[in-house]
């Protein structure tokens, strides 16, 4: 009896990702979440150029990286259909009392 040895390479779940740790969908969801907070930040902004740069990044670095890892390992957009899915669907208990 002769078996047959399949190898598994390492990086087999790499596939559809993004330098094999984000998914495409979380990237481009992060690049469109935090295009609009940049460019209003740097267009609206009355400060200098370095003030500016640095509070341009504290803001739009950490929603850039809530975007790319998502809520509970989804993106934002699978998570928000799953939670207005709950949300149209959900029902009250409602106690009757004896």
């Amino acid at each position: 009896m002769s078996y047959e040895v399949y190898h598994i390479p390492t990086n087999f779940t790499d596939a559809g990702r993004v330098m094999g740790v984000f998914e495409v969908r979380n990237l481009v969801e992060a690049v469109l979440l935090t295009l609009p907070v940049l460019y209003l930040s740097i267009v609206f902004l009355p400060l200098s150029l370095m003030p500016k740069i640095v509070v341009t990044l504290l803001i739009v670095a950490p929603l850039g990286g809530f975007g790319l890892v998502g809520i509970s390992d989804e993106s934002l957009t699978r998570w928000v259909g799953i939670w207005w899915r709950w949300r149209r669907h959900r029902r009250l208990i409602t106690f009757r009392g004896r």
